[in-house]
């Protein structure tokens, strides 16, 4: 598993609630606060760079560079700012367990939008998700949910990509106390069309949501080793930097949801 270094999810970790300058620095704070959407796409010797400062997820994602070599990171931060009957500064247990259903509701995904670089309109980014019982077999699955979340959790998925195609991924969901962390891997190889684009486990893409107080921080991250085909490395980053606004943009409403549920 790709999280296999974190022992138990962070145990005895702090909390993160009310403290938005301890996880990014007061300038990043500021120009959150303010509205600006950070997006950094690199692909020369790339570096993580936004990474908020949270020793564990640090390593984890460290450990994930090394290992995977990509040629290609996308990095981003948002706020999401938490609805006025949110309970503050942190989450309550009914709160946080409501976040980690609507999280692990992968079908939603299914007819998200996202803007294509490349034809210059928006178009479907998955045409079809599901949890499956396995990469194997493949057999559709409910959603799963949760009465008492627990701390990690593996699930798969079958996801049909417009653009790279009909895939199976491997989804690796942490949870804490004001944390939450999933990370998606490509368990097959992703091609554009009849080219080749990203090989079987070659992309981690990495969501974390820290609990802010008034908002939740989300660090979003991809990384990818694409496949070295001319102009595959610029393809790869200008469609996963569009491709990251869509997640958020479905995390977003998957977290209205789950405050409006754990306030009903």
């Amino acid at each position: 598993m790709i999280l296999a270094a974190l022992p138990a999810f962070f145990p005895g970790a702090k909390v993160y609630a009310a403290d938005l300058e301890s996880l990014v620095g007061a300038e990043k704070a500021r120009a959150l606060l303010a509205g600006e959407k950070p997006v950094l796409v690199q692909f020369k010797d790339p570096k993580l760079s936004l990474i908020p400062a949270v020793d564990e997820l640090a390593a984890l994602l460290g450990k994930q560079q090394n290992d995977l070599s990509p040629s290609v990171i996308v990095e981003t931060l948002r706020l999401y700012n938490k609805p006025p009957e949110a309970e503050r500064p942190a989450m309550s247990g009914a709160e946080e367990t409501a976040l980690f259903n609507e999280v692990l509701a992968l079908s939603s995904l299914a007819g998200i939008q996202y803007f294509s670089a490349s034809r210059g309109v928006m178009r479907t980014f998955y045409e079809t998700s599901s949890v499956i019982d396995g990469p194997s077999s493949k057999k559709p699955l409910p959603d799963p949910f949760y009465v008492l979340p627990p701390s990690k959790l593996t699930i798969f998925a079958r996801q049909k990509d417009l653009t790279f195609g009909d895939n199976i991924y491997q989804y690796d969901f942490y949870r804490s106390p004001g944390s939450l962390i999933f990370v998606q891997q490509n368990l097959t190889a992703l091609t554009a069309g009849i080219i080749p684009a990203v090989g079987r486990n070659k992309l981690h893409s990495v969501v974390a949501v820290l609990d802010a107080g008034d908002q939740l921080l989300i660090y979003a991250v991809s990384m990818a080793k694409a496949a070295s085909v001319p102009g595959m490395n610029q393809r790869v980053g200008d469609s996963f930097s569009n491709r990251v606004e869509a997640v958020i943009k479905w995390f977003s409403g998957q977290a209205d949801k789950a405050f409006k549920k754990a306030h009903s």
